[in-house]
């Protein structure tokens, strides 16, 4: 993760909401740079990603990220966090719209200047807020979410290996499943999250009204060479299913 003036750390794992699968945070380990914190980025700075290198570019300074507010991702993001970090850098919540990314389809958002009392009216904003009912909290971590099995309509078939992103509308729009552990021959094939019926967080299993025949003679995925629309388009027409885009 590279900053205006410098790099500030490396993505560990990212947070994404569970109604969407917009990614809304990668959570960024300073290491050295910023006493070992953890702290969060939001899609809204994100100038540019360059997947050959590994690198993504973002809008702000190592300051405005060293002064930004604790948030301890170890437990989860609650609204009222959330509130308070997007109130610090100045960005819109994407949840206050018809779109993924509130008024838009995209997290398109200028520059952001610190000012520096900046903290402490984002803390207020959070305290006023505080005596109002909890919003549920829609976060989940790639961390965890990686190992869930996988319930096709007629039994298990696999389990959750990885996961693709859209760098621009910064999406989840596949779920790696490796099925090698479940039936001889078996191989590592996607499953668009739009094709997901529903998702058992207590009891870690990933559901879709898929055949497990169906996802067996799916199209294989090789995470070696970069997706392809001609991929996507093979793999929508062997489920029967339109493309999103």
């Amino acid at each position: 993760m590279a900053a205006r003036d410098g790099d500030i750390g490396s993505v560990d794992e990212v947070y994404f909401d569970d109604e969407a699968w917009g990614v809304r945070y990668l959570v960024v380990d300073t290491g050295n740079w910023f006493n070992k914190r953890r702290v969060l980025i939001s899609p809204y700075s994100f100038k540019q990603a360059h997947p050959a290198s590994g690198t993504i570019e973002v809008d702000l300074t190592q300051q405005q990220v060293k002064d930004s507010p604790n948030i301890d991702t170890d437990k989860p993001v609650s609204r009222q966090h959330e509130t308070e970090y997007l109130g610090y850098y100045g960005y819109p919540t994407y949840w206050a719209g018809a779109y993924l990314w509130g008024v838009g389809a995209y997290p398109a958002f200028g520059s952001m200047v610190s000012t520096p009392g900046m903290v402490q009216e984002a803390r207020a904003r959070r305290d006023m807020e505080a005596d109002d009912p909890p919003a549920d909290v829609h976060l989940r971590s790639s961390k965890a979410v990686r190992g869930y099995h996988i319930e096709a309509a007629d039994g298990r078939i696999g389990h959750v290996s990885g996961f693709i992103f859209d760098d621009e509308a910064w999406v989840i729009r596949y779920l790696c499943i490796d099925t090698r552990n479940w039936w001889p021959g078996g191989k590592e094939v996607l499953l668009a999250t739009q094709w997901i019926e529903l998702v058992d967080w207590v009891g870690s299993t990933v559901s879709t009204l898929l055949t497990r025949d169906a996802i067996k003679n799916s199209p294989e995925y090789d995470e070696s060479v970069p997706l392809s629309r001609r991929y996507e388009a093979k793999l929508h027409k062997h489920y029967g299913k339109g493309g999103y885009w």
